[in-house]
């Protein structure tokens, strides 16, 4: 559902998408009123369904639980099949009243496909499978109820489509934990942390403390919990419920944190204690060590301030990827296109630095035509990860062709070098190749010349298995206006030799030309497709429209330690940083290994600390950098902007003397990214 959307605007919303290439479409549909299902029904036309759980959220829409589960299942009144968990016994038998055709699964009852759990172990558990033909083991990579119970649901549905065993068990070892959906991090004081803000429903929370239950790292189990905004039940009821859930989980200690729940004090364990806010939870001082805490709380009362305070940082340097901006850069570029002209957009070097996985899914979500990597490896982590649009690899080799085509990989191909190593690999291959042709027009770099074209033409008739999806140049100074005549001649030589190639295959592989600086300077010279790069992260290559895009990527990281210098006094290697009064120095957890460049060192390079501009002093060290704080109002562990928003990656670029390319593609694998939508 796009943006989070409520179901009654997003499920057709993302109906709305599906086209002629889609051959199945999941769609997920919540209920808060009667009469929303038969609404969704009549937009959807599930042809199945899977009926997941029934929880307390939204409880007071209904007359009791029985209504609910009614209303629910009119999603599905023209399913072929609808399947569902034996083991809800209200659901199953209102759904039969329904003359529902049933698929059933279950850990505890008759079902179609039964399940045993054999043995949880870590984070992982090994299940038996038996449906009426066959019976199968599979190692499912969590223990908690939650996921398992998400997991069965689509074994059965596997299973009931006959999919091979091999196959069912391979795609679930690939599954990783939803971030946001108690999710494990690793906490101060030898301290593990539950984090889960997802949902505050009773249900919610009973699923929450299972899975605290199931945790044998620590002995000691806590939890931290806000006021219940979605429960449906009477206040007295609700608090007497989880109370009693405390004691029945054992848990050792308990905190409170909202003006309801504060009222029903004396419903918790006497150890228990309360707070009005969260600001007033930050303020005491409570001290946890050697515990698993669970932290669930109501996304109003901000509980992300509290896993700030508990979380262990491990590296306090963060690159920030804010997705909606990516999307709003996309749609920037697409408008200044001609209607059916295709968009490629480069994800090679980690998506310059934004992390390539992650972007990839948002550039496939907005259909994109093609992405593009440097190599092999980057486009097969891709297909991976559920990439499935059209991949070009720029960097192929000899030895990586069966990888490249057994993924559905798409090769550059520059040199009559490498065709020939694709002609004799797929002699014995028997199979077929897309590739995307090199032309070098005046890039002196990579490329097929015009001198070239006859003996090029041969060789690509002669092999029916090769078939050019796209014939590409590259412009040497799309950006700047003083190159325009050569680009203009760059780009009539291309057409020139573009036809020609049409002429001999005797069909039309797709042209282009223009990177990102070229998309906003050669409008007419958009042709088939454009290769989107740069512009995409934020950065307008020609500064013509830079204010029409949004920062993509901020660079963050935290105070270590602050120092009083007195005047004189030298700061970091080299003695190179000399004070020329008393100061207030900042040491900052970021250095050259992460990508912060030496040559930022001594003034050049700047950061904000609290909205203030400081620059640094002394030589940028390997993991670290000094910057003079005197005007901040800083404090040990204050975040501080490396760049983003407010401080251009442009401007530090330009202070050294190079390009944001450079300093984007720099940044570690270490570092983190962190990706959000608003």
């Amino acid at each position: 559902s796009p943006k989070s959307y409520n179901s009654q605007i997003g499920v057709p919303l993302s109906v709305w998408e599906m086209s002629s290439i889609h051959t199945l479409g999941i769609f997920e549909a919540g209920i808060s009123r009667p009469g929303e299902m038969e609404k969704l029904e009549r937009i959807i036309k599930p042809t199945y369904g899977i009926f997941t759980n029934i929880g307390s959220a939204h409880d007071e829409g209904f007359n009791d639980q029985q209504h609910k589960i009614s209303e629910k299942l009119n999603l599905f009144r023209n399913c072929e099949t609808l399947f569902l968990c034996a083991d809800h016994t209200p659901v199953v038998d209102e759904a039969k009243t329904l003359g529902l055709p049933l698929y059933t699964w279950s850990v505890a009852n008759k079902a179609d496909v039964q399940i045993k759990i054999l043995k949880r172990k870590n984070r992982k558990t090994k299940v038996s499978v038996k449906s009426i033909d066959q019976t199968f083991a599979l190692d499912v990579p969590f223990r908690d109820d939650a996921s398992l119970e998400n997991i069965f649901h689509c074994v059965a549905v596997l299973v009931y489509f006959k999919v091979a065993i091999e196959e069912i068990q391979k795609r679930i070892l690939l599954l990783q934990p939803v971030a946001m959906r108690l999710e494990m991090k690793e906490g101060i004081n030898n301290c593990y942390l539950i984090d889960d803000t997802y949902n505050n429903d009773l249900a919610g929370i009973n699923i929450a403390l299972n899975f605290l239950d199931q945790q044998q790292q620590l002995a000691a189990k806590a939890v931290i919990l806000s006021d219940v905004l979605e429960s449906g039940m009477r206040e007295e009821q609700l608090y007497q419920a989880i109370a009693a859930l405390i004691v029945e989980k054992n848990i050792d200690r308990f905190v409170g944190i909202g003006p309801v729940i504060s009222k029903y004090a004396s419903q918790f364990p006497a150890k228990s204690v309360f707070f009005h806010s969260t600001e007033d939870f930050l303020a005491a001082t409570s001290v946890f060590s050697n515990e698993i805490i669970l932290i669930k709380g109501a996304r109003v009362f901000r509980f992300e301030k509290i896993i700030q305070r508990l979380l262990y940082k491990v590296h306090g340097t963060q690159l920030e990827i804010n997705l909606d901006a990516l999307t709003h850069n996309l749609n920037f570029y697409r408008s200044l296109l001609k209607p059916g002209t295709k968009i490629m957009v480069m994800v090679k070097a980690l998506a310059y630095g934004s992390g390539s996985f992650e972007v990839a899914s948002l550039l496939q979500y907005h259909k994109v035509d093609y992405l593009a990597v440097a190599y092999v490896d980057e486009g097969v982590e891709l297909r991976k990860n559920g990439i499935n649009l059209p991949i070009m690899v720029m960097n192929p080799s000899d030895d990586s062709f069966e990888k490249l085509l057994s993924n559905q990989l798409e090769p550059e191909i520059y040199s009559f070098k490498i065709l020939s190593a694709l002609e004799g690999f797929l002699a014995s291959y028997n199979g077929k190749a897309k590739i995307h042709l090199k032309i070098d027009t005046g890039m002196r770099r990579l490329g097929f010349e015009a001198k070239d074209m006859l003996k090029l033409c041969k060789v690509l008739k002669r092999n029916p298995n090769i078939e050019v999806a796209s014939v590409f140049t590259h412009l040497a100074g799309a950006d700047e206006a003083l190159h325009n005549e050569f680009s203009a001649t760059q780009l009539d030589t291309f057409e020139k030799i573009a036809t020609k190639l049409d002429k001999n295959l005797g069909y039309k592989p797709t042209r282009h030309a223009l990177n990102s600086a070229g998309i906003v300077r050669f409008p007419n010279s958009h042709m088939g497709m454009v290769r989107l790069g740069i512009g995409l992260y934020g950065i307008e290559a020609t500064g013509q429209r830079q204010t029409e895009l949004q920062n993509v990527g901020t660079l963050k990281t935290i105070i270590s330690q602050i120092k009083e210098i007195k005047q004189g006094e030298t700061v970091g290697y080299g003695r190179q940083g000399k004070a020329s009064k008393n100061l207030r120095i900042a040491t900052l957890a970021i250095g050259y290994a992460d990508g912060y460049r030496r040559s930022l060192s001594n003034g050049k390079g700047k950061v904000l600390v609290n909205g203030k501009t400081c620059p640094i002093i002394g030589n940028v060290c390997m993991d670290m950098c000094m910057a003079d704080v005197t005007a901040a109002n800083a404090s040990e562990g204050d975040e501080v902007i490396v760049f983003g928003k407010d401080l251009s990656v442009i401007e530090m670029a330009a202070e050294i003397g190079t390009i944001p390319y450079e300093i984007l593609t720099s940044i570690s694998e270490r570092v983190k990214r962190v990706f959000f939508s608003e």
